[in-house]
């Protein structure tokens, strides 16, 4: 099965040869060329925001359903985490528009007396989220964890200063989520004005395309974290695989049987070392393998008494790097032979449905953990039959059945196990990269039966084991 690169690509491509995206009140949207036309050429920019800080002003009395008081002013500062993946699309300094992503909130403000307690629980962890294009509104303030939504943003206007890379978002209304206004058992006020934000941050590219006559002549993905002069990442001594990103996790079985289900755990790997890192394929021995493990958080007032191990799979074995620059780090492969390694910088994507082809996975037992040395036949499947559910995250039904489980919270992780890391350290003492191979991700369950659909809930957790 071949694993699909164009879609990265091809988004800030058709966001630049389609027409400004059109959102109320957007200055940028009126202001701005269109570079759509045949034989436009210049330079696009997809750009993250670096940090930068936000203002709520809520009316508390409005907020709470008390509507014929004066008005009860509160403001509310956050820092924007930073590196926040909130992203925007800039062709020759104009601003072309936000690309889906959120960034999270450090709160600056420690008073919250007198909140709703769903919104004052989830204070620590609000995003603002840039919400999918078709969507009622663009922008949405959310639990970042359970993906709850508690106001949805509109009237805003973007405005981007190019010699400064600085994003300002302002005259934002505050509305009330239907969500939010059914938990605070008020449903008329599902749209309710209730306050303003506004945003400033810092933004800075993450890819620099060059456009000639309509044409992508050349990609820079400059380095995220640390230059070391010029383009060069700052990357540590060795190979050093690591999981970067478990962007989603879908269902691919069921077990109407025995009620249990086959989950896919979908990962993007990326060589944060200064060393090429062997990914050579079977029945070469020197490559990663790949377990998703899948764990339940619950019991007790609070439910987090118990956290368990609900599911595993068998190991997926790596082939063909890719050499992207998903945790941009700064791919460079000059120097290196691609596909077969995967270069400094680099990153390579498997989804989840790769992740959960029974054929490509193989048995744990014939891989040793520590050293990640194993035979040719690793992934031998003779001698037996597949079900839905076989080699695949298996996890009991009744485990994620929401009536089941309230309040339950759920974590997926993986780990890519891999020999040249052991042998390099060896030989290399000091540059032994062995223990930072595992991340982990929350996820939302939903559904019922042995039907099952999953929702990422927070960040991936990088370099950390569930």
């Amino acid at each position: 099965m071949s694993k699909l690169t164009l879609a990265g690509l091809m988004l800030p491509l058709f966001l630049l040869f389609a027409p400004p995206e059109a959102t109320s009140n957007n200055s940028a949207a009126r202001k701005q060329t269109n570079p759509g036309k045949a034989g436009q050429s210049g330079t696009l920019q997809k750009m993250i925001v670096e940090n930068g800080s936000v203002t709520m002003d809520l009316d508390l009395n409005r907020l709470n359903g008390i509507s014929f008081t004066p008005l009860k002013p509160v403001t509310l500062q956050f820092a924007v985490a930073a590196n926040s993946f909130f992203t925007i699309l800039v062709f020759n300094d104009l601003l072309r528009g936000a690309d889906q992503g959120s960034m999270a909130l450090i709160p600056q403000s420690r008073n919250i007396s007198g909140f709703p307690t769903a919104l004052s629980a989830a204070f620590n962890r609000l995003v603002i989220e840039k919400l999918p294009a078709g969507e009622a509104f663009d922008l949405a303030v959310r639990d970042g964890n359970s993906g709850f939504t508690f106001f949805y943003i509109e009237g805003h206007q973007y405005d981007y200063d190019a010699a400064a890379q600085l994003l300002g978002i302002t005259g934002g209304n505050l509305r009330v989520s239907r969500a939010f206004a059914n938990a605070l058992g008020r449903s008329p006020d599902a749209g309710a004005l209730v306050g303003k934000i506004s945003i400033g941050a810092a933004v800075r590219p993450i890819e620099v395309q060059t456009i000639v006559n309509g044409e992508t002549r050349s990609v820079v993905m400059p380095p995220l974290h640390g230059d070391a002069g010029g383009d060069t990442p700052t990357l540590v001594p060795g190979p050093d695989v690591i999981v970067g990103e478990l962007p989603e996790m879908a269902q691919y079985g069921n077990d109407t049987v025995n009620h249990r289900v086959g989950l896919g755990i979908g990962t993007t790997s990326c060589n944060n070392g200064d060393q090429p890192l062997h990914w050579f394929a079977l029945p070469n021995t020197d490559h990663p393998v790949i377990p998703q493990n899948f764990y339940r958080l619950s019991g007790g007032a609070n439910n987090n008494d118990r956290f368990e191990q609900i599911g595993q799979s068998w190991l997926k074995h790596a082939f063909t790097a890719l050499e992207g620059n998903a945790c941009s780090f700064g791919c460079n492969t000059g120097g290196c032979t691609t596909g077969s390694n995967l270069c400094p910088g680099c990153s390579d994507p498997y989804g989840s449905s790769l992740n959960a082809s029974q054929n490509g996975l193989g048995s744990r037992a014939c891989v040793n953990p520590f050293t990640g040395n194993f035979s040719s036949g690793a992934n031998n499947h003779t001698g037996h039959t597949h079900i839905g559910t076989s080699h695949r995250v298996t996890v009991a039904s009744s485990d994620l059945d929401p009536t089941q489980n309230t309040g339950a919270t759920y974590f997926a992780e993986a780990q890519y196990v891999t020999p040249h890391e052991y042998a390099w350290c060896q030989t290399h003492p000091g540059q032994c990269n062995l223990y930072n191979n595992a991340s982990y991700r929350r996820f939302s369950v939903s559904g019922s039966g042995d039907n099952f659909t999953f929702s990422p809930a927070a960040s991936t957790v990088r370099m950390q084991p569930a």
